[in-house]
């Protein structure tokens, strides 16, 4: 049983397209902090609520190599459920993460059990339908930016056209690109398993990125019991 856990109680009521903050990860250039996650309200059932980092919290490859790969054994998800999960999330935290059982994974890619995930295409055009547009648009941490001993760092749109940027207040903030869990293609082809599908800085679904690219970031997205 999952009720009155004391880590999910103060974020029963939030509704979607709210904000609340649960676990911790790096934000700043040098990493040494320990700043609170936040995310973004998709859904709340009233038994279970599912987020999304408002924020790319890390750049990484979805892959290392560049070959055919499926989301249950590329590198990004065992990142994702292993380095990045005992990370963020304290022990009681992690009392109150579900482990969600992903579907829609891509062509010849089975159902996988997560604690920690991507977004998939179908989840992405579902929520905009409820969220509308704008949630896909969205920016990294200084932490992601910043490059790192494998050589990710997080590219950020910067040909100043206003529609690739987040505008808050005065300050303008470049988009990025960040990954789903799906197979990419090209043009020629219905399914292409050495590319994955990101979203574009202009909110775009797109299928043609390498799964081994260094600049693309990572937004989690996970589901909390609430009883």
């Amino acid at each position: 049983m999952h009720n009155d856990k004391p880590a999910s109680a103060p974020h029963r009521s939030a509704q979607p397209g709210e904000l609340i903050t649960f676990g911790t990860y790096p934000q700043t250039a040098d990493g040494a902090d320990r700043t609170p996650i936040q995310w973004r309200v998709l859904q709340n059932s009233g038994g279970e609520m599912f987020l999304l980092s408002e924020y790319l919290l890390d750049c990484k490859r979805y892959h290392g190599a560049y070959t055919d790969i499926i989301w249950r054994d590329c590198d990004l998800r065992e990142w994702l459920n292993g380095d990045c999960y005992n990370a963020a999330f304290s022990a009681a935290e992690k009392e109150v993460i579900k482990t969600t059982r992903c579907t829609d994974n891509g062509e010849d890619s089975p159902d996988t059990d997560d604690q920690v995930f991507l977004l998939s295409t179908a989840e992405v055009n579902s929520l905009t339908d409820s969220l509308g547009k704008d949630f896909r648009r969205a920016r990294g941490t200084e932490f992601a930016k910043v490059q790192k001993a494998d050589g990710c760092h997080l590219y950020v749109m910067d040909k100043n056209v206003d529609t690739d940027y987040i505008i808050v207040g005065s300050k303008k903030y470049g988009c990025s690109w960040w990954w789903l869990r799906n197979q990419g293609r090209l043009k020629d082809k219905d399914n292409d398993p050495s590319r994955a599908v990101f979203i574009g800085t202009r909110a775009s679904i797109r299928h043609y990125a390498r799964v081994n690219l260094a600049g693309y970031g990572v937004r989690p997205a996970l589901k909390l019991y609430l009883q």
